[in-house]
């Protein structure tokens, strides 16, 4: 196989001792240790516009790989099959993968010799010409900020290190964004407007049914928005199970509203992370593109990365899409 490897050494797990573990287990890929997005971008031009790999093994956390996908689209480069190494905080996309730890992972996929390994094809969410995984915002959003805020308080060693999981992204959602929604900010207001094709739904069984009224320009959804966003992919990190029915319906994106306010969700916290179905207030929706018009500015987040602030939000599907390594079957052909 043609494999390039790159190692985000900012990434919580991401270090030189991972580059030697490539080395050992295959000695001529073309590895990049980066610590910016300008090392990424320059190995990009240099090394894989000339000769673009057939397997790219990424090192990083999800706004690694989103940024990753991005520079290559940007420079030109067809997307190669993706291996997901675990090295970052939420890791949704190396979660879904089922990727154990790097020297595991670079053990079997030594063990395919020079075959590609088990592949499993993922659409991607486009927003502004950018694509990722998942994008949205509310809550999610404000809590990545609020995540980042709070892990800048620790000076570098053991105390950062352990606030830099889910002990410190639990952390920042109650001590940060729960309390400035109850006793700050009113509830964010959405309208949602289909520019696809009818859009489709879930039963309370979970059944795939059209949507009364969903047809091309209806509006799908008025009122309040805790979180709103779109996916293909079922987890937004740390094993929350966001979008449980992404990949239910081939070529739609799964958009999500959540219309709770932050008391009634935080109740109902257990039941969301596992993505359990029905809930009270949520709205599901399978389209090819939409737009989301709030009522103020809110920051957005595309892949795990805060981008910016929106009044209107437009996703839709984008033409490429990826195949990502699956670990879980590369594991049983392995055994």
């Amino acid at each position: 196989m043609n494999i390039a490897v790159m190692v985000n050494l900012r990434a919580r797990r991401g270090s030189e001792r991972i580059g030697g573990m490539v080395q050992r287990f295959f000695p001529r890929a073309r590895l990049a240790l980066t610590r910016s997005l300008e090392e990424a971008r320059t190995w990009i031009t240099e090394q894989l516009r000339p000769n673009p790999p057939t397997l790219l093994l990424a090192g990083g956390g999800d706004g690694t790989i989103t940024g990753l996908l991005n520079e290559l689209r940007e420079q030109g480069v067809a997307l190669p099959a993706i291996g997901v190494l675990p090295l970052g905080t939420g890791n949704a996309w190396a979660r879904v993968t089922g990727a154990p730890k790097p020297s595991v992972a670079l053990r079997q996929l030594a063990a395919c010799g020079e075959r590609l390994p088990p592949l499993r094809p993922f659409s991607l969410v486009r927003l502004e010409n950018r694509v990722a995984p998942f994008a949205g915002t509310g809550w999610d959003s404000e809590t990545l900020q609020d995540f980042k805020d709070h892990l800048s308080k620790f000076p570098a060693g053991p105390l950062r290190e352990a606030n830099a999981g889910l002990r410190g992204y639990m952390s920042a959602l109650f001590t940060r964004t729960i309390p400035r929604h109850m006793f700050g900010k009113s509830q964010l207001q959405v309208k949602v407007y289909n520019l696809g094709a009818p859009a489709l739904t879930v039963d309370e069984r979970g059944l795939v049914v059209p949507l009364p009224h969903g047809e091309t320009g209806a509006l799908l959804y008025e009122g309040p928005a805790g979180v709103a966003g779109a996916a293909t992919t079922t987890e937004w990190g740390f094993g929350f199970k966001a979008f449980p029915f992404a990949q239910a319906v081939p070529h739609r994106l799964s958009v999500r509203v959540y219309g709770a306010g932050v008391v009634e969700a935080t109740l109902n916290m257990r039941r969301l992370w596992r993505g359990q179905h029905p809930m009270p207030r949520m709205h599901d929706f399978f389209v090819e593109r939409v737009r989301m018009d709030f009522d103020r500015d809110v920051p957005f987040q595309m892949g795990g990365d805060i981008m910016g602030m929106r009044r209107s939000l437009e996703f839709d599907l984008a033409e490429e899409s990826v195949q990502l390594v699956d670990w879980r079957q590369l594991q049983r052909l392995v055994a």
